[in-house]
């Protein structure tokens, strides 16, 4: 397993974007979301962490006032770390009472890495944005329920505060603007790049493997590499046509972000079922660096909701918003 992943290299890859807030053309959103893939292919857990910190600046930047943006991204130039905490513990959701915060959230990605966390609490006029600098409202991580059989670096934990002040410019935008669209579900565009680059890293380590052993030449592992470039290269595609379609156009941009998703799936499956295939027990071995990829895509690809993106991209296809193209 590789070593723990810590605040430094997450910060020192935000020297890779150019900008800070949302990009401006197709240019610039494929710029992104390219430098996502590759970072998702070098290390997934590493693609995670970095992905919500874009996330989280790029929120502040768009309905944060011009002093919050700056000093946002001042802090993230200068080593601070970014993080959005949406999910809610079942048990204990959190609340924003009087200036306080109690409760916690689930799934919070980062936890005792980052330095900021970008976090939304039920207010009338709907879902509220936070952004906490953690060093000045810790919460308390249950790192005890984070047992999974992959993405362990990405230290997913539980987080709570109890009664924790806020300061006064907390606040991010208006209730309600996390949802607006296209920035809600389109942003789902940039954690499919670093999928699709888990995908790749994990057709690289299969190749890399089979080579070594003297084992590529097989016609049957020749014919595994031919389908793990074939997946790797649907799901870098699909990200690439979702990426070209302009931003005001929201009903065809959402399409074809859920087209995108489906695809990287799809073919995070397939390549995990034919790279233990091609490798056999050998990347069953927890010290062999096969065995954390295939942990890791496993369970990176198990983003909520795949049936639904699947029932959007079919409607889509229905209403002729999408369609095959060349």
């Amino acid at each position: 397993m590789r070593p723990p992943l810590d605040r430094a290299r997450i910060a020192g890859l935000t020297e890779r974007l150019t900008d800070l807030g949302d990009p401006v053309d197709a240019a610039g959103r494929m710029a992104l979301l390219r430098t996502l893939y590759a970072i998702g292919r070098e290390d997934l857990p590493l693609g995670r962490l970095f992905e919500g910190h874009v996330d989280a600046l790029q929120i502040v930047s768009r309905y944060g006032t011009a002093s919050q943006a700056s000093a946002a991204q001042g802090a993230a130039r200068t080593g601070a770390v970014f993080g959005v905490w949406n999910a809610d513990r079942a048990d204990l959701p959190l609340r924003l009472e009087a200036g306080r915060l109690s409760g916690g959230k689930a799934f919070a990605s980062g936890a005792g890495i980052i330095s900021h966390a970008l976090v939304s609490v039920d207010a009338e006029g709907g879902r509220q944005l936070l952004l906490l600098d953690l060093a000045q409202a810790p919460p308390e991580v249950n790192r005890d329920w984070w047992r999974t059989t992959g993405m362990q670096r990405s230290e997913t934990h539980l987080v709570r505060w109890a009664d924790a002040p806020l300061s006064a410019d907390a606040l991010i935008g208006d209730p309600g603007d996390y949802v607006c669209e296209p920035w809600f579900t389109g942003g789902a565009l940039r954690f499919a790049a670093v999928q699709a680059g888990g995908v790749a890293a994990l057709v690289d380590g299969v190749r890399d493997h089979l080579v070594a052993q003297g084992r590529a030449e097989d016609p049957h592992q020749a014919a595994r590499l031919a389908d793990l470039y074939l997946a790797a290269q649907a799901a870098a595609d699909a990200v690439a046509r979702a990426a070209d379609v302009p931003s005001e156009d929201v009903p065809v941009l959402l399409a074809h972000v859920a087209a995108a998703r489906i695809a990287v799936y799809r073919a995070g499956e397939a390549a995990l079922t034919i790279a233990q295939a091609a490798v056999g027990v050998q990347a069953m071995f927890v010290d062999h660096p096969l065995s954390e990829r295939i942990g890791d895509l496993a369970v990176y690809l198990r983003q909520p909701g795949p049936d639904a993106q699947t029932m959007r991209a079919g409607a889509a296809m229905a209403a002729g918003l999408l369609t095959p193209s060349l």
